[in-house]
């Protein structure tokens, strides 16, 4: 496997280059329609003059599978060469190599999820997934849906407009019929004026020690993590039994030999492995956030109106 670079701030700011394209676009339509649509050309022409580059690059670097691979494992390079056509990958290796990126992160919860099928849509494609495990029945379903794996399958394949899940069926990985979950009615809760999530960078929180359990701010937002062997999870700080502040929860160790998390004020306990699910009552939950290695970078995603939420 290719490693990935750490991220720069030339990495940060070509993110936001699409964004700053758009608003000066918009900022010459002041000046009339004829004026934006001059920029408009001139755009295309530019975006041409290095789609034409990158495609002889494309050509001379053909059957040097060791430099493709590292060329497609920017991000910058990968969503260049995505615009121009040029990716040496099709559309279901795309995705499936957008999946394995975040499985690891749904394993840590218990749960996996797998790519059913892909057909053509009105305006791109339809991605069916089948989520298992503890992504099949958690009530953060959702939350998973939006800020994992549909944020990595709209980054490595832009053509898709829909994003589908099924639950799977018990003992099985069959889906069980009529099941699916249309993605815009599962994701309309957190998404908030049409706002999509934001990642953060984190590093603080990837030096918190085995067996620890930290308060950070995020984005604003008060997040608890801890760290359960060598794998990280982060939850919002808000404990749903007495609505109060995780702040000083420790680890603990279950009978079962796993790791119980307890708020240091009502004593609830919560299982920091399977998405935090409740011990004492499994109808509660802490409020799970995704946890991933973005371009080399511990990243921690969250919804635009979490950030508004009480602690």
């Amino acid at each position: 496997m290719t490693e990935r670079r750490e991220e720069t701030s030339s990495d940060q700011h070509w993110r936001a280059s699409g964004d700053r394209i758009e608003y000066l676009l918009d900022a010459i339509s002041a000046n009339g329609g004829a004026a934006r649509a001059r920029a408009e050309e001139l755009v295309g022409e530019v975006v041409g003059l290095y789609g034409e580059a990158l495609a002889r690059i494309v050509d001379l670097i053909n059957g040097n599978e060791v430099l493709c691979n590292q060329l497609i494992a920017d991000d910058l390079v990968a969503s260049l060469l995505l615009l121009n056509g040029l990716h040496p990958h099709g559309l279901h290796r795309r995705v499936s190599d957008a999946l394995e990126k975040v499985r690891p992160y749904l394993g840590s919860h218990g749960g996996d999820v797998h790519l059913l099928e892909i057909v053509p849509d009105d305006d791109g494609y339809r991605v069916e997934l089948e989520f298992a495990g503890s992504c099949g029945s958690c009530p953060s379903s959702s939350v998973t849906l939006e800020l994992t794996v549909e944020d990595a399958i709209r980054t490595a394949a832009p053509e898709v407009t829909s994003v589908e899940a099924v639950a799977a069926a018990p003992d099985s990985k069959t889906p069980t019929p009529g099941s699916v979950i249309p993605a815009e009615s599962l994701l309309s809760k957190i998404r908030s004026g049409g706002s999509r999530a934001q990642w953060h960078q984190v590093s603080d929180i990837a030096g918190l020690p085995a067996g620890e359990v930290g308060g950070f701010t995020v984005g604003g937002m008060a997040v608890l993590a801890c760290r359960v062997g060598d794998q990280l999870y982060a939850y919002r700080d808000h404990c749903p039994t007495c609505d109060g502040t995780l702040a000083q929860a420790v680890l603990l160790r279950g009978a079962a030999g796993g790791a119980v998390l307890r708020c240091p004020r009502c004593r609830s306990h919560f299982d920091p492995v399977h998405a935090g699910t409740g011990l004492d009552d499994a109808s509660i939950h802490l409020d799970p956030l995704p946890l991933l290695v973005r371009d080399g970078v511990l990243s921690l995603a969250l919804p635009a109106e979490a950030v508004d939420m009480p602690a």
